[in-house]
């Protein structure tokens, strides 16, 4: 039950392309978003989709990956962590991150995606 804790899979579209960054030592983050989408019906028969936007990071070789083949609209289905983090912004308000670290990533899809 171990590989279960703090397990995440889901998979969505890019919301825009990916921004890769080197850090001072060369390693490289990529940060991008994946929209996910669920459809149902509501009361009134009709058909509706919720789409759940995820912010995501990505380190080292996947982050490569994902900058070089990765744009918006590619459908990928990822495996990771759920990460919570904060900071204070310019105003002095304190603001909660929630992202999800990728270990794992396929590129599903057709190739002119």
């Amino acid at each position: 039950m171990n590989t279960l804790k703090n397990k995440v899979q889901l998979i969505g579209n890019l919301g825009q392309n990916p921004e890769v960054k080197e850090l001072n030592g060369g390693a490289k983050i990529a940060k991008f978003s994946l929209a996910t989408n669920e459809t149902y019906k509501n009361k009134a028969g009709e058909r509706v989709t919720d789409t759940q936007w995820h912010n995501l990071t990505a380190w080292g070789k996947t982050a490569e990956i994902v900058g070089k083949y990765l744009k918006k609209g590619s459908e990928v289905a990822i495996e990771g962590k759920l990460l919570n983090r904060n900071y204070t912004d310019k105003d002095g308000v304190k603001r909660y991150v929630t992202e999800i670290q990728v270990s794992e990533l396929v590129m599903l899809g057709t190739k002119k995606d």
